[in-house]
């Protein structure tokens, strides 16, 4: 699976030729790469004209296009309708998943995310803030919501800051490391969303996240303990930056780079594209009942140098 990412953030007209992406901007020379190493494409500007063409060339390539709104959220998302050749029979599992397979599967989601966030708190402070043994207490369906409890201590920990909030309202007057992380997050959903359809699942038929305004549940479901990677990335670029400062195209390049670059999983150097199939293929497996356990790391250490 390929991991270029494209963000377009000023007007520009985007076309294809002979299998190449080419992005035309006025006083730049053509930007051309090819169709098929383009995970995900970002349309953060409203002066972005695409022929019909790259719609369809990006589909038949199994990527996506994100349309990211003026607070740096996903404001829509298109997936190619081509899957392989099990979607019928994973769909199916999907919809009859029963309640109790269900809930195990989100509690093993959770503990993973859990352990990611107390992994980074032990990397960034030499302490996981309690969050560690809070992983070890979920229980199926997480009745406790513990998921909930490491979050409140969580993000206080991870930026020194007992009056954050994740998730607050931004104002002009009120900007802060909310905004680096939402656009963090469209990033990484987009890619996990891609891995979902790429294994012949329904992106909309979640395991615990249920919106009907939401075509893409699943995602946010398997998404989560992968979280940490833009936390990271967040946190260290506000330790260096002032996180009222404009979102710009430095910063935004640095949180792209966590659902682009290498890692350490299982000892062997992998992109996270890769990552997140394997984790999506793991899920479709145990949606088929031919695997317990869903394959989520419990750390994903940056390789050197990225």
């Amino acid at each position: 699976m390929s991991d270029n990412i494209v963000e377009i953030a000023n007007p520009a007209r985007l076309s294809v030729r002979a299998s190449q992406l080419v992005i035309e901007r006025e006083g730049f020379l053509p930007f051309i790469t090819p169709v098929i190493d383009i995970t995900a494409l970002l349309l953060a500007h409203p002066q972005v004209t695409l022929t019909q063409a790259v719609f369809s060339r990006l589909a038949e390539a199994g990527a996506i296009v994100v349309t990211i709104d003026g607070q740096y959220r996903p404001a829509a998302m298109s997936l190619t309708l081509q899957a392989n050749t099990w979607q019928s029979e994973r769909i199916a599992a999907q919809a009859s998943l029963s309640p109790v397979r269900r809930k195990q599967l989100w509690t093993q989601i959770v503990q993973a995310k859990i352990r990611a966030q107390a992994s980074l708190l032990q990397e960034l402070y030499g302490s996981d803030g309690g969050l560690a043994p809070m992983a070890r207490r979920v229980r199926s369906g997480d009745p406790g919501n513990f998921e909930a409890q490491a979050a409140r201590r969580y993000w206080g920990l991870l930026f020194g800051d007992k009056s954050f909030r994740r998730g607050s309202e931004q104002t002009a007057e009120s900007q802060d490391q909310n905004r680096h992380l939402d656009y963090g997050y469209t990033v990484l959903r987009a890619t996990v969303a891609r891995a979902v359809c790429a294994t012949g699942l329904h992106p909309s038929m979640g395991l615990h996240h249920h919106n009907r305004y939401d075509p893409f549940c699943l995602a946010a479901d398997l998404m989560e303990p992968f979280r940490p990677l833009i936390d990271r990335r967040v946190a260290l670029w506000v330790r260096e930056h002032d996180p009222s400062a404009p979102l710009d195209s430095a910063a935004k390049k640095w949180l792209i780079q966590g659902a682009t670059m290498r890692y350490w999983c299982k000892r062997q150097q992998r992109a996270f594209p890769d990552i997140a199939a394997r984790a999506a293929s793991s899920l479709a497996s145990a949606l088929m009942g031919q695997a317990a356990r869903l394959e989520l790391p419990e750390t994903l250490e940056p390789c050197p140098d990225e």
